[in-house]
């Protein structure tokens, strides 16, 4: 394959990537390295696609033991041979359930989990955790209804920015990993030309929408570099404009199963660390002294930092760091990300801005999100990282 083949290759394969991992692959130096990432991430994009992948990941380890078997065999430790057999015919068994049950869908039938009408707006936050397999039914009219009344509620809000975001309901198995068997998706969308604000504002929006689905007794999952950008397309139809709009992020809603292939229960508990809060919010912009959290005058916030410190994050990664000030005015939080990528952190930031907001509206804590310059701020420069997205203001 010649030089200009391969870059042409790697041409039609970014251009078919979301706007997230374009922003990925435009950090990468030089050219041929770059045309080298792009065909990495479309071979694992491919393989995730595939709706295998998460039933064969513990193949290499189980072929690995059944080899190991095989070798203590040979040396004469037969004994040991039989007693340590059943760890890999253990996980085969497991493999081959999770394809029956999950892939398959071969199953006993589950109830709908009950609602969390009388949880407070705390508990739901601090309880809700990433669902990445679903039960087979679909959302009951009820359900539904409820959660469109959600959708148009919080995109009629007061918003950050100006610019135009949409959530888009989808009904249909949108290629996603590592989710099983999601089939009721909202697709976020900003305008094509970037605006951090607006990413900001879904973040915002679309987790309160989460909240309410979880008081709903509803299974959510963000999903960013997880979705496959040609099928969320194709499944929007006419509802998205090439030109004009860019996939932001997705989030799965329905009944969580109990049928959860093995990969993603270890997944999902390797996700479930949350730094201390030590290391989230800070008293100085130099992010070297922790914010006392537990004394006056930030002891009246209460339950509003642990909300924050549990927001979900792409992979987990809490990018998002807090500065608390005292001001002649009351008190201040500034809010940064704590890397420079333009759409995960953004995202992540903007979760962090709709559980502070539930927060303070069940605290009864008047306040406003405003967008303050450096030398607002008592800075002489902007330099990052970390990098300044708003601030909150107390009244």
């Amino acid at each position: 394959m010649t030089s200009s083949t391969t870059s042409n290759s790697a041409d039609a394969i970014y251009a078919s990537l979301g706007a997230n991992e374009r922003a990925i692959v435009d950090k990468v130096h030089p050219g041929w390295l770059r045309r080298l990432f792009i065909h990495v991430i479309a071979t694992k994009m491919k393989l995730q696609f595939t709706g295998w992948l998460q039933y064969l990941m513990p193949a290499p380890i189980t072929l690995g033991l059944f080899l190991l078997v095989g070798l203590v065999y040979l040396v004469g430790l037969h004994t040991l041979a039989s007693l340590l057999l059943w760890l890999p015919l253990a996980l085969t068994a497991l493999v081959l359930f999770d394809i029956v049950t999950c892939r398959f869908r071969i199953r006993f039938p589950e109830p709908i989990p009950k609602a969390q009408t009388q949880a407070d707006v705390f508990t739901l936050m601090r309880s809700r955790s990433s669902c990445r397999s679903y039960q087979t039914r679909a959302l009951i009219p009820e359900h539904a209804q409820a959660l469109q009344d959600s959708i148009n509620t919080h995109l009629n809000e007061p918003r950050l920015g100006s610019a135009p975001i949409r959530l888009e309901w989808v009904d249909a198995p949108i290629t996603v990993w590592p989710v099983v068997n999601g089939r009721h998706f909202l697709v976020a969308i900003a305008p094509a030309e970037y605006d951090r604000t607006a990413i900001l504002d879904i973040g915002r929006t679309l987790q309160k929408v989460v909240i309410d689905a979880t008081r709903l007794g509803l299974g959510t999952c963000w999903i960013g570099p997880g979705a496959d950008h040609r099928s969320v397309k194709a499944h929007l139809g006419d509802r998205f404009d090439e030109q004009q709009d860019a996939i932001i992020c997705l989030c799965a809603i329905g009944y969580r199963s109990w049928y959860t292939p093995m990969f993603i229960r270890l997944f999902n508990a390797q996700m479930h660390h949350r730094l201390p809060l030590t290391e989230l919010f800070f008293s100085d912009e130099t992010f070297q002294h922790p914010l006392p959290t537990e004394r006056e005058p930030w002891l009246g916030f209460g339950r509003n930092f642990e909300c924050c410190q549990w927001s979900p994050s792409s992979y987990n990664g809490q990018t998002t760091r807090a500065v608390g000030k005292q001001t002649d005015g009351g008190l201040r939080f500034d809010f940064y990300a704590a890397t420079a990528s333009r759409y995960y952190a953004a995202v992540a930031t903007g979760i962090w801005l709709g559980n502070w907001e539930m927060g303070c509206d069940a605290l009864s804590v008047k306040g406003d999100f405003v967008h303050l310059s450096a030398s607002a701020r008592g800075l002489t420069a902007e330099d990052g990282p970390p990098y300044y997205d708003i601030s909150w203001v107390s009244r």
